[in-house]
């Protein structure tokens, strides 16, 4: 019976893996996709167009060109940070960010519960 729990929890291991990524990995990316990435995270999906309102109003040292922009938008989308939608001029991005993991915390203290009421259960021996 432990085999199917197992199979279930590396299952569920996999799917979080594919639900996005934490914003504590932002630190981890270039300036350009670490600047794209904390904007698309306060705004949380946008069109193209917005986005290259948002690249070009960037003070001058730090704006981009159209096309740093779009490779910069096409390499966060193949690394599943953004989610691109729609084709166009009507394409979307959108972050893509996992949901939070379950607390370590809850799970101990089951555990160290359902330890206590199995020592409890044993025949007391005297």
């Amino acid at each position: 019976m432990s085999g199917i729990f197992e199979r279930l929890q590396k299952q569920m291991e996999v799917d979080t893996e594919k639900e996005g990524l934490s914003p504590l990995d932002l630190q981890d990316l270039p300036p350009l996709l670490r600047k794209i990435m904390r904007y698309m995270l306060r705004e949380y999906e946008l069109p193209y167009a917005e986005i290259c309102q948002w690249a070009g109003e960037l003070p001058e040292g730090e704006r981009p060109n159209q096309a740093d922009l779009d490779q910069a938008l096409e390499t966060l989308s193949r690394q599943f940070w953004l989610i691109k939608r729609g084709e166009g001029e009507r394409v979307r991005y959108q972050a893509n960010l996992r949901r939070k993991a379950a607390s370590r915390l809850g799970q101990s203290a089951w555990n160290s519960l359902d330890a206590k009421i199995a020592a409890s259960k044993k025949p007391r021996q005297e």
